[in-house]
């Protein structure tokens, strides 16, 4: 994206994978929740995950050592110019789908129209960019862009390749358990609805000696079972029916693992560093909802969560507190006055930041941990009175009309209630009611795709080069658009200005500061409550499951993984 890319032509493999690691054996992982689909292209129903990179391959694929760079897999050769106004992909001859179909430059075209038409609502925004995309041979194609955007060439690179031969068009916005037909090293060996996903590695797989490939994929199995709640997918680990777990709660983290496993080694723990800017993870206030529209009414919410309490009691102290939507990296706003660059793009929207955000002096409110804040409840009773809201009786109630403010949470795992559980707690001292609803998995997942709710918890999950996935987090025209991820209903156009400077940019010193202009407009518009995250990832394997020594940036990744000894 900006800069040369860190490994030559002829390249032989990435650094942070073993291109030694044996293949064989089966991986088994858990997860929380179900699914009644294997298609993860639609907004209809509920896919896992791994059927996106497993099955379904790309034109290219995303280095894991770098901020975002792209090296050759289904496609042999990329061409483009340095305006970036077009791309040219040609094809690998070698190519192959499962069912041993080539895979041609029709496939894609195919594949760019149906989802471009009829795929997720980033597919649709991101290809909509594209003015023309035209088949200029059997395994070529060429895509004109009808905007300036840099980073067009590379989100066409990743563009997922479908079989035009087995696919209708016509259903395949339906919900199925019939995967994919794509070109990647694992195919369907076995489901059962909401159940377990078994897929087996592909003897015939064509890209298997790429040097993007090498390494990766080294299990002959993948097993992937699913549990109603994270304590039976826990206890599921500690009998040794899953082989590894991103562990995400610092309690269990803490006091879990003393277990007789852990203590003569046969299940290894590891707290592992990781290179991007860490999750921002956050209660969202919907400002489409009358409730949250008025911005001291969140502001007093978030005055009202002592994260020093919760952090103390709940989580051993293990956590650390959000504030940048790109913490911990070169990202973030916090701590950094705006640079001119920053001045200058904010320039036409003087109220979008707030001064002390602008000056690198704003920071999330801090309690004084005892869980009853004096202090923060009168800030909080003030914003709430000023937005047109009184304490009275015991109740916050409006003083127009003296209904109760009572907004209501959805949460979609006990761990979410628990913490939902100490907020409300901490909320009742102001007269506000939260109303606390656990729902499963399909549930939360539809509500939060409609924006049916008050408040929901999320997680946005950041790299070192954030892009046109910015504007389905944070841009104005998917706050109206079913199943982006602005979760929040946020219509900014300081932020929308933002994401097309960070798009624009050439160089990585401009790239930056257009990134962190965005943090400093999300900060300033306290549409969430911020929360926390770990310092790193949290990981526990059974020794039979072995790792890479050298990191990527992300940390570690299961495709790298293989079986050893045990």
């Amino acid at each position: 994206m900006h800069g040369a890319p860190q490994y030559p032509a002829g390249f032989a493999h990435y650094r942070s994978v073993n291109p030694d690691a044996p293949k064989g054996g089966r991986l088994t992982q858990a997860a929380v929740g179900g699914f009644d689909s294997l298609n993860p292209f639609i907004v209809r129903g509920t896919a896992p995950p791994f059927i996106r990179w497993n099955l379904v391959e790309s034109l290219m694929a995303r280095s894991p050592d770098e901020a975002f760079t792209c090296y050759g897999l289904l496609a042999q050769t990329v061409e483009t110019d340095d305006a970036r106004s077009y791309v040219a992909f040609n094809l690998d001859p070698r190519a192959r789908f499962a069912d041993g179909v080539p895979v041609t430059a029709e496939d894609v075209l195919f594949s760019f129209e149906l989802l471009r038409s009829r795929g997720r609502p980033n597919h649709r925004s991101y290809y909509g960019k594209v003015a023309k995309a035209e088949v200029t041979g059997p395994l070529s194609i060429r895509f004109t862009f009808g905007v300036v955007d840099r980073e067009l060439p590379l989100i066409l690179a990743l563009m997922p390749v479908l079989a035009k031969h087995a696919v209708n068009p016509e259903t395949f916005e339906q919900t199925s358990f019939t995967a994919p037909l794509g070109s990647g090293p694992y195919a369907v060996a076995e489901v059962k609805p909401g159940e377990s996903v078994i897929l087996n590695r592909r003897a015939d797989y064509w890209g298997a000696a790429l040097p993007v490939n090498r390494g990766n994929y080294n299990f002959d199995s993948l097993r992937y079972d699913f549990y109603r709640d994270v304590n039976s997918q826990f206890e599921a680990f500690k009998r040794g029916l899953s082989d590894i777990r991103f562990e995400t709660d610092p309690g269990r983290w803490k006091t879990g693992y003393d277990i007789p496993a852990v203590r003569d080694g046969r299940i290894v723990t590891e707290q592992i560093a990781t290179g991007t800017p860490k999750p921002y993870s956050a209660l969202i206030f919907n400002m489409r909802r009358p409730l949250f529209a008025d911005v001291r009414v969140r502001q007093a919410m978030v005055e009202l969560f002592d994260f020093e309490w919760a952090n103390e009691n709940l989580y051993f102290g293990l956590y650390r507190r959000n504030g940048s939507f790109y913490d911990d990296s070169e990202l973030s706003s916090l701590g950094r006055p705006a640079d001119a660059r920053e001045r200058a793009l904010l320039s036409g929207f003087p109220d979008a930041v707030l001064p002390q955000v602008m000056d690198g002096t704003w920071r999330v409110p801090v309690a004084d941990g005892s869980g009853r804040d004096r202090e923060r409840l009168r800030r909080a009773l003030d914003l709430f009175g000023e937005a047109g809201w009184q304490l009275k009786g015991g109740a916050l109630v409006s003083k127009a009309g003296g209904e109760r403010f009572a907004p209501e949470l959805i949460v979609g795992t006990k761990d979410q209630e628990r913490l939902a559980l100490a907020y409300q707690n901490m909320l009742r001292r102001a007269g506000v009611t939260l109303n606390i609803r656990l729902v499963d998995n399909v549930q939360f997942e539809a509500r939060k795709q409609t924006y049916d709710y008050d408040m929901v918890p999320y997680i946005w999950d950041q790299s070192l080069s954030p892009g046109n996935e910015q504007a389905f987090y944070f841009g104005s025209a998917a706050a109206d658009t079913p199943g982006t991820r602005n979760f929040m209903g946020l219509k900014s156009p300081a932020a929308d200005a933002m994401i097309e400077a960070l798009l624009a940019a050439r160089e990585r010193g401009d790239f930056v500061s257009a990134v962190r202009a965005l943090d400093r407009v999300l900060i300033s518009a306290r549409f969430s409550l911020p929360l926390f995250y770990t310092p790193g990832q949290w990981v526990a394997r059974w020794r039979k499951v072995e790792r890479p020594q050298t990191l990527a940036l992300q940390g570690t990744l299961a495709e790298s993984w293989w079986q050893g000894p045990g």
